[in-house]
């Protein structure tokens, strides 16, 4: 198993249409095949800047990587995450044996 993790902050002013956008078009990154255990987060610790997570299991390498390389995927990081998203953290887990 693989739990994909992200932390970020947008450009986008808080609450804002272009915020609320980014969100809902990010959530159809939960119908890629292999994506289970799809969550949105609101970052809650002050012990950070980042305003926002994203969590995702994958049940292996190959899963994991069919949604690194799944259009959707590809298109939204080009369109959306690059220019949307100011400062990120991406941690991608694996259980210890």
């Amino acid at each position: 198993m693989i739990r994909h993790t992200v932390v970020f902050t947008l450009r986008h002013e808080p609450g804002s249409a272009g915020e609320r956008d980014f969100l809902t078009e990010a959530r159809r990154l939960a119908d890629i095949p292999g994506v289970e255990k799809f969550e949105q987060l609101r970052q809650v610790s002050p012990k950070n800047d980042f305003r926002f997570g994203f969590s995702m299991e994958f049940s292996d390498q190959a899963a994991y990587s069919g949604y690194n390389d799944h259009p959707f995927h590809v298109a939204f990081v080009r369109d959306r995450w690059i220019p949307e998203v100011e400062a990120f953290l991406e941690i991608d887990y694996a259980p210890l044996d």
